[in-house]
């Protein structure tokens, strides 16, 4: 008997028909002779619905009652998943966030695990159930509901699998596994992909994997395997090492549109400057990714990074007392830019990926606007409208079509 972790995505849960198809899966799974714990989302368009009712009461609801109201959608999915167990004469029992021990921080619409109590899911293992546990959320030290995140749901099926020590780990979603790069622009299957790569390309924009599912998976080497629940196909296994590793020079291309420049200027050129403008955006809870600085004349300096589009508002908002500190300093957002990325272990032993990639988006005249380096990823910053071609220019430069 193998203890067996399996994730439904929204699109998986979209309607009752695929509700039904994945508790057909499940009672296979359990037929089999297994246990399983399965973590599911909100249906498909439940939650951007939600965020949408909420915004056209307050342009800028309190995050609080937002996690409040989104952690529904999640609870809907897993009374009628349970439901459709029983319906398949399987015993089933369906467990909020909370319920299921989940305890977070108090950041909330961003929070973090920080310990899960599994007795209560290995109980009801024991017992003979199938234990469907709702993703995304938790709850915090004070008793309130906290949600994770957008993807959140792939942590909370990580996070659980190394709670119960799960021999298996499945995340499914609506595509068959990893790919190069996006299966709508240009790409191809992976059969295996390391934690590191997987990390890299979920941070640069992939919308496979949350980033802090595959960091949490990497710290507690969960393996697990990303596959369609539309199909039984092999999928894609993310794991430590894997056969190829420094082979491959470039794994796989990224977009990123959900990104905006931030441009911050006029601020002091002195020690210290740039410190109270990152510990601001940092105690906002805003994640700042590519960073560079200008020196201007006569004493002042100029910052531009990115963030994530969503929380471009919060950002200006946290630095206007900052700039009240300084005696000046504007702020500017540009919302038409994206982040392409490309990834690879074998970037640590080959020289000219930069070249490459520079030469090829110069050939197809896309300008470069900013850019960022990792051991394993080379990022730039370019217009949103040039993000598909990019994509596609990048993807036949490193070969990676005839991967």
């Amino acid at each position: 008997m193998a203890l067996i972790v399996q994730k439904y995505g929204g699109t998986s849960v979209g309607d009752i028909e695929r509700i039904k198809r994945v508790a057909e899966r499940i009672k296979a799974t359990r037929d089999d002779g297994n246990q399983v714990v399965v973590v599911v989302s909100a249906r498909s368009g439940v939650t951007n619905e939600l965020i949408a009712r909420a915004k056209a009461i307050h342009e800028h609801p309190s995050e609080r009652e937002l996690d409040m109201l989104l952690a529904t959608g999640e609870q809907e999915t897993i009374a009628l998943t349970a439901i459709a167990l029983h319906a398949a004469g399987v015993a089933a029992v369906s467990y909020t966030g909370a319920q299921a021990g989940i305890f977070t921080d108090k950041a909330y619409t961003k929070a973090k695990i920080k310990t899960i109590d599994a007795e209560p899911i290995l109980r009801d293992l024991r017992a003979g159930k199938v234990v469907i546990v709702a993703g995304f959320q938790g709850i915090n030290e004070d008793g309130q509901i906290t949600t994770l995140g957008r993807g959140g749901s792939d942590l909370t099926a990580i996070a659980l699998a190394a709670a119960v020590h799960a021999d298996k780990c499945e995340i499914y979603t609506d595509v068959d596994g990893v790919y190069t790069a996006d299966p709508r622009v240009v790409a191809r299957k992976l059969g295996e992909i390391s934690y590191d790569e997987m990390l890299e390309l979920a941070s640069s924009g992939s919308k496979v994997m949350q980033s802090r599912s595959v960091e949490f998976a990497k710290k507690y080497d969960v393996v697990f395997e990303v596959r369609s629940s539309f199909n039984h196909n092999p999928g894609t296994i993310v794991k430590e090492e894997v056969a190829y590793m420094e082979k491959v020079v470039v794994r796989g291309v990224a977009v990123d549109k959900d990104q905006t420049k931030v441009i911050v200027s006029n601020i002091p050129d002195k020690p210290g400057s740039a410190a109270k403008v990152f510990r601001a955006l940092a105690d906002a809870n805003i994640i700042v990714d590519m960073i560079v600085q200008n020196i201007g004349q006569n004493g002042v300096a100029n910052l531009t990074f990115t963030v994530p589009k969503g929380d471009s508002h919060r950002a200006e908002r946290a630095l206007d007392p900052v700039f009240r500190e300084f005696g000046g300093g504007q702020v500017a957002v540009d919302n038409q830019i994206a982040k392409l990325s490309v990834v690879g272990v074998g970037m640590k032993t080959h020289s000219g990926v930069a070249a490459t990639l520079f030469e090829t988006l110069a050939t197809q005249g896309i300008n470069i606007e900013l850019i960022g380096t990792s051991e394993i990823k080379i990022s730039v910053v370019i217009a949103a409208t040039a993000a598909d071609e990019a994509a596609r220019a990048a993807h036949a430069a490193f070969g990676l079509d005839k991967l």
